[in-house]
């Protein structure tokens, strides 16, 4: 074994002539124990919240959205389309129109997005496992409905079940006469099918119908908005991109989800590397405790230092010794929390002892969310290393100036 380890390990478990130093050191191990374990556990809560908000979002928007690059529509192109389709790992493509309109039912009013989806989308099921309420039929042989949003259903106080009272919608008519109010938009009665939940932003905004319900609203005969293309699991994103890109051409824009959504997906990861700096500055403080364990041990151990240089040790082992002794105080604590944080987020995945909110609260999940990641234990362990290294190497490096002034005074 390593003579400066050997000693390093016997300084940290044996008794010092003076308790406040054994009590120092332990303050140090479980300063650094807590600031791993907290490291751990919320950077694996909020990678919780980061996997259900990309959830959430995932099962409404589409794998890849294409629109165009200038102007809002696009002329439905069933060549090219029927190509997009035939590439591998493609699930559906199916053709969207939206547009906002104005919903009036009984004597309340709410704007929404009006989103007309092809037959693709409601031969998929795609949103079948967020009904709340009814079923997603967008038609049928005789009729065309509605399928809206809870919170647009709740802004109107809609009923699935009146079977009198339809739905109304308004869209402004192009080049209409704005003088005439009749003249000016088109309108049609509707009724609903089903209300869905995913996400209060789409719930909200949302209202979702037949791709030609939609179109002989906005006065469109072949025209597209957009094009939403799902792909079967394990299909790779980046290839299916680069396809469609190559079949449509330069006048489209394609997205992934992350594009979609890049702001929320880009606040998301700001704000999980603002927690684990906030941390790592908690770490930093706690490290204060190793500097002062350590000046504290050297100088209790002033005699030792002489013994070791009457035997032939040079400074360098001395310090060396000294600088194990508080990486060993860094990484014991660091493993120790990261050890305590894996258990606590085991269980909370397991049984979910930490809930979200009171009982008969209408949050998505009942507890907070705990998704691990190895490299979150990696960045933890790696912090507390570096910052060990920095705490054990100030009070060390001092030996070599003051070793022969602590041995001379010693004698």
């Amino acid at each position: 074994m390593d003579v400066a380890l050997y000693i390093a390990r016997r300084y940290f478990v044996s008794r010092k002539s003076h308790n406040i130093i054994n009590l120092i050191s332990w303050i140090s191990v479980a300063g650094i124990m807590t600031g791993s374990f907290a490291m751990i556990v919320v950077l694996s809560v909020f990678n919780g919240f980061e996997g259900l908000v990309s959830k959430l979002y995932n099962v409404f928007d589409p794998d890849l959205m294409v629109t165009a690059l200038h102007g809002k529509t696009f002329r439905e192109d069933s060549a090219r389309i029927a190509q997009v389709r035939a590439i591998g790992g493609v699930w559906y493509v199916s053709g969207v129109v939206e547009e906002t309109v104005l919903v009036r039912y009984s004597n309340k009013q709410h704007v929404a997005t009006l989103r007309g989806m092809g037959p693709e989308f409601q031969q998929n099921h795609v949103l079948d496992s967020m009904m709340i309420d009814g079923s997603m039929v967008l038609s049928d042989s005789a009729h065309d409905y509605i399928v809206p949003g809870a919170g647009v259903a709740y802004q109107l106080g809609l009923d699935r079940r009146d079977e009198i009272n339809p739905v109304i919608l308004y869209l402004p008519r192009r080049g209409g006469n704005m003088l005439t109010p009749d003249q000016a938009f088109n309108s049609s009665p509707v009724f609903v099918s089903g209300v869905f939940s995913v996400q209060q932003d789409f719930d909200t905004r949302f209202i979702l119908t037949s791709l030609k319900f939609a179109r002989s609203l906005m006065n469109y005969t072949k025209e597209l908005t957009a094009i939403e293309i799902r792909y079967k699991p394990g299909a790779s994103t980046e290839q299916i991109k680069a396809e469609v890109r190559d079949i449509l051409g330069s006048g489209f824009v394609v997205k992934d989800r992350y594009e979609q959504q890049e702001l929320l997906y880009k606040i998301m990861k700001s704000e999980k590397w603002a927690v684990f700096l906030i941390l790592s500055f908690i770490i930093l403080i706690s490290a204060f405790n190793v500097i002062g364990s350590l000046t504290m041990l050297i100088l209790d151990k002033r005699k030792d230092i002489t013994i070791l240089e009457a035997m032939g040790a040079g400074s360098g082992l001395v310090r060396r010794v000294f600088f194990i002794e508080g990486m060993i105080i860094s990484l014991g604590g660091a493993l120790i929390g990261v050890v305590l944080g894996f258990l606590v987020c085991v269980l909370q995945q397991q049984f979910g002892i930490i809930k979200l909110g009171n009982e008969g609260s209408t949050f998505v999940i009942d507890a907070y969310p705990v998704a691990m990641q190895f490299t979150d234990f990696i960045f933890t362990i790696s912090v507390v290393a570096v910052i060990g290294v920095i705490a054990s190497w100030i009070p060390a490096r001092q030996i070599s100036r003051r070793y022969k002034q602590i041995v001379e005074f010693t004698r």
